[in-house]
């Protein structure tokens, strides 16, 4: 451990570039499935895939999680600043990730395209700017956390605004994970495995975005930055 507290900012650069080079990798990841599997483009239903790669897709992302959550932990003992360091690379790594895309493959053609985010625990989906925005804010929260704990009485965020920004996670994360919950139950299937992604892959059409759960999540977030950063200017 060396101490980074203090030097935040001297990591920031290295730290940038490996989440820049994450995005990078996982956009090449998502290239070449999409040539497989879909051809003639992204839309839902997207169509069932082999049993193995759904598994293998699912191991990739708990991969891509814990290569996130590491370089945080190689830098400082603090647990609030490796959260801090995760959010940042995190952050990063999302947004770039579809700007890669674009470069690559032309997709997403608008921010309001749809897009299956996540398959831990369950499929999470939702339009593009809406895991953009939460990567925004992500940026946000890390570069407070990390100035503050470089000022004379280390700043950390009170429990209102940790109350702010949970609540706020937890809108966004149900925004994303109601449709497909729905969906499931519905259709009769489990809400977590191999041959639950696959049966949502197959059939699954979005339904419009619950934009008012994300939009109260966007406000909550907006508070809990807003209360964070004016108690640092105090």
């Amino acid at each position: 451990m060396i101490g980074m507290e203090r030097t935040w900012t001297r990591v920031l650069p290295w730290m940038a570039l490996f989440a820049v080079a994450m995005a990078l990798l996982e956009s090449a990841v998502v290239v070449y499935l999409r040539a497989l599997y879909y051809p003639d483009g992204f839309s839902f239903p997207l169509g069932p895939i082999a049993p193995a790669i759904v598994a293998t897709e699912i191991g990739r992302e708990l991969a891509t999680l814990a290569m996130l959550l590491a370089p945080g932990a190689m830098v400082t003992r603090s647990a609030l600043q490796r959260f801090a360091w995760f959010a940042l690379c995190f952050g990063i790594w999302d947004i770039l990730y579809y700007v890669f895309l674009r470069i690559l493959i032309g997709w997403p053609t608008s921010l309001a395209e749809w897009d299956l985010l996540f398959l831990v625990p369950l499929p999470w989906v939702g339009p593009v700017w809406a895991p953009i925005l939460v990567s925004a804010g992500l940026i946000l929260l890390a570069v407070l956390i990390l100035h503050g704990s470089t000022l004379a009485r280390r700043l950390v965020p009170d429990t209102s605004t940790w109350g702010l920004l949970l609540l706020s996670a937890g809108l966004f994360l149900t925004s994303f994970i109601l449709d497909p919950l729905r969906w499931l139950y519905a259709n009769g299937e489990a809400m977590v495995g191999t041959s639950a992604v696959n049966a949502f892959l197959a059939g699954y059409v979005p339904s419009p975005y619950p934009w008012p759960l994300a939009l109260a999540g966007a406000g909550l977030g907006v508070a809990g930055l807003l209360r964070l950063a004016v108690r640092m200017t105090r």
